[in-house]
C-alpha cells in the first residue's frame, strides 16, 4: 500500500492571513511588475479607496469598482460629470466616500496629463526607480516600512501634478502592488519567484 504524503502548505507573507481572496491576490499579483497603464490606473484608484480601510475590504469590492468605473478606463473616468459622480455615490457595492470618488475622477484627468507629457504613465512612474524594481530582503513583516524616501518623492510629484489621495504611505502601498518593490518576506514562497522576475 502506497502511503500518501501530506503536502506542506506554502508559507506566505503574514499579512495574507487565511482569506482565500487575499491568498489569490498575494500569490498572483502582489509584487509582480505592472507596465500596463490601465492596470496602473486601476491600482491607483484602489489604493486611494483603501485609505483608512483594510485592503481586503477593497479586494472584496474590486469587481464592483471595475464595473462602476468603466473597467478602469482612465479616458472614460476623466470625462465623468457631476451626475455620474452622484450616481456612483449611490452605488451600495462600492466605497461611497465623496472625497475618494471625486479623487478617482481628478486622478484620471491628471493621469491623462502625465500620459501627454511622458507618452505613458508607465514611463513616468517607473522612472522613479530607473525602470528596475527595488529588491528588498525582509525577514519579518514588522521590518516593512510604511513609506520610504522614494515614496515621499513620488507623492510630492504626484501632488504637484494634481493627484489626490497619494500620500507617501499610499504611494508605498501602490509601489508594492505594482511591483516597483518586492516586499515579500524571505520566508514567503513568492519571494524567490518575484526575485527571479527582477534579476
Amino acid at each position: 500500500m502506497v502511503q500518501k504524503t501530506k503536502s506542506i502548505p506554502e508559507t506566505r507573507c503574514a499579512w495574507a492571513g487565511d482569506d482565500t481572496l487575499y491568498h489569490r491576490y498575494h500569490d498572483n499579483e502582489w509584487g509582480v511588475p505592472i507596465h500596463n497603464d490601465k492596470k496602473l490606473f486601476e491600482f491607483l484608484v484602489l489604493e486611494g479607496m483603501q485609505a483608512g480601510l483594510s485592503w481586503i475590504t477593497v479586494l472584496k469590492k474590486r469587481q464592483a469598482f471595475r464595473e462602476a468605473f468603466d473597467g478602469f478606463d482612465f479616458n472614460a473616468v476623466a470625462e465623468y460629470k457631476q451626475g455620474r459622480i452622484n450616481s456612483l455615490l449611490k452605488n451600495p457595492c462600492i466605497i461611497r466616500n465623496r472625497m475618494k470618488v471625486n479623487s478617482a475622477v481628478t486622478n484620471a484627468r491628471a493621469f491623462l496629463k502625465v500620459r501627454n507629457e511622458f507618452g505613458t504613465f508607465n514611463s513616468y512612474i517607473w522612472s522613479f526607480v530607473d525602470d528596475k524594481p527595488i529588491q528588498n530582503s525582509w525577514k519579518s513583516i514588522k521590518e516593512l516600512p510604511a513609506k520610504t524616501e522614494i515614496s515621499e518623492e513620488i507623492s510630492r510629484d504626484l501632488k504637484k501634478r494634481g493627484f489626490s489621495f497619494v500620500g507617501p504611505t499610499i504611494v508605498y502601498a501602490y509601489m508594492q502592488a505594482i511591483g516597483m518593490v518586492n516586499d515579500h518576506t524571505k520566508d514567503c514562497f513568492r519571494y524567490q519567484k518575484i526575485k527571479a522576475l527582477l534579476d
